[in-house]
């Protein structure tokens, strides 16, 4: 996937997720929710000092930012590699900023190291 293919959400769509962003994100908001709203993506996890792990990320998508998403992850093509998560809507656009931002810089769909930690629970 590249940025150009994300489809930016419309002004109305947009308007019920203002509340949960600041700053720069607000102006990023219409190609994460974009981004949202297509439901999967492939990407590749990065290693340091290794190759990078190719994923594929799915999630159910809802209209409303405080409803609930739940997220699966299936690496290398593995069911044994499926990790699942569920957070609310607007958290979970909040870490495909981090998505958006690299594809907009010409790297491969990646997840923050944030989010990472969120899915494996290691900050429980």
């Amino acid at each position: 996937m590249t940025f150009e293919e994300i489809k930016p959400a419309q002004k109305a769509e947009i308007g019920v997720y203002l509340p949960y962003y600041q700053g720069n994100k607000r102006n990023a908001l219409p190609y994460a929710i974009g981004l949202y709203k297509q439901g999967n993506l492939e990407g590749e996890r990065a290693i340091e000092e290794g190759e990078s792990i190719p994923f594929i990320a799915t999630w159910n998508v809802s209209t409303l930012p405080a409803d609930l998403t739940r997220c699966r992850l299936q690496f290398d093509d593995d069911a044994d590699l499926s990790y699942e998560i569920t957070m609310a809507t607007f958290e979970y656009v909040d870490f495909l900023f981090d998505v958006v931002v690299a594809l907009r810089h010409k790297r491969p769909a990646d997840f923050s190291k944030s989010f990472y930690r969120k899915l494996l629970r290691l900050d429980d």
